[in-house]
């Protein structure tokens, strides 16, 4: 084969490999756009907007036990609700013995999103209320299909993630949610900063309002502070792509391993341009991830992140079902991160 037939062929095949990206995401794109428009415009009733909230003295909070506490922690009996069929992971909804509605999730999220949440809420985020179960039992869990094979007969599982699902809590999903470029608080400090504790956590999958049609991970939770007075917090729902490797394609992302997480530590921040912040991340919308981050936002987050001690760190990490070698691996490396942050 002569050397022009075979850049050819090189650039045929290159050329139909990104019409083909070109054209999924044009139809994902155009998909989640006429979703958007046939669930109409969101109808909230609230008169203030949020995104964070001072979560008082850091170095006090309880990560082990997250934003519910210990008197928040599911209590069995378990008994099963329902299950869900969306979604990437097996999914269902138990009551507790305290009458809370939990949806209980198994696979490769389920340390992840623990841990993750415990870690924004340090940082004074809204989060869900979530929890890592060792090992239970739910009464009454039948004719599943997903989840039937997290259970056995008895319906004893291990391993699971309970998410809280808050009673009178307005919450508007999928195409009612929010996106990273348009909502109240573009521009700052505590936007960017979710931005960064998402980079941070390597978090590629940024989804939002704008990709409703693979699954938006931003959602608005509208809360009653009183008789006349209501409060929508804006926050991530799924954090369950973190803690690995990011990555611009599928096979070069990853989440829940320490070895590849402090594979990418020195790339995080890539330089300083004047004062703005250049990002080695690359995810789901990695433009909306990197751009506009400036020297004052990440000072901002480093503000709250540096409090934080080692111990709760890896308190927070026991919590969600890692074994000793990874408390230490991942400890040392988000501690390296935080340092990164401080750097600039």
């Amino acid at each position: 084969m002569s050397g022009a037939k075979l850049i050819f062929i090189v650039a045929s095949t290159a050329a139909s490999i990104v019409a083909g990206f070109l054209a999924v995401h044009g139809f994902w794109r155009l998909r989640s756009a006429w979703q958007r428009h046939r669930a109409g415009r969101r109808s909230m009733r609230a008169q203030t907007a949020v995104i964070w909230r001072d979560p008082g003295p850091v170095h006090r909070l309880d990560l082990e036990n997250g934003p519910g506490g210990r008197q928040g922690a599911p209590a069995p009996p378990y008994a099963f609700m329902e299950e869900h069929t969306t979604g990437s992971q097996p999914c269902l909804s138990v009551c507790d013995a305290s009458g809370r509605v939990w949806r209980v999730k198994w696979g490769a999220e389920v340390n992840t999103e623990t841990f993750c949440t415990r870690l924004a809420w340090a940082a004074g985020y809204f989060v869900e209320t979530t929890y890592f179960v060792p090992a239970g039992r739910i009464e009454g869990a039948v004719d599943l299909n997903r989840a039937k094979a997290c259970l056995d007969e008895a319906g004893h599982f291990c391993n699971a993630r309970f998410e809280l699902d808050e009673e009178g809590v307005v919450k508007h999903f999928d195409a009612h949610g929010w996106a990273w470029n348009d909502n109240p608080f573009v521009g700052t400090n505590q936007l960017n900063g979710l931005k960064i504790l998402m980079m941070l956590l390597s978090n590629w999958d940024n989804k939002d309002v704008r990709d409703v049609a693979r699954g938006s991970n931003t959602a608005i939770f509208e809360y009653r502070l009183g008789k006349h007075r209501r409060e929508a917090r804006y926050l991530i729902i799924d954090w369950g792509a973190a803690l690995g490797a990011w990555g611009s394609t599928v096979l070069s992302r990853g989440r829940w391993n320490a070895e590849a997480f402090a594979s990418q530590t020195d790339q995080l921040i890539t330089g300083v341009e004047g004062d703005q912040v250049s990002w080695g991340y690359a995810g789901q919308r990695t433009a909306d991830a990197v751009d506009g981050i400036s020297v004052g936002d990440v000072r901002w987050l480093h503000a709250r992140l540096a409090p934080l001690t080692d111990e709760q760190i890896g308190a927070a990490l026991r919590a969600s079902g890692a074994t000793a070698g990874e408390v230490r691996a991942f400890t040392i490396a988000i501690r390296q991160r935080i340092d990164r942050l401080a750097a600039v």
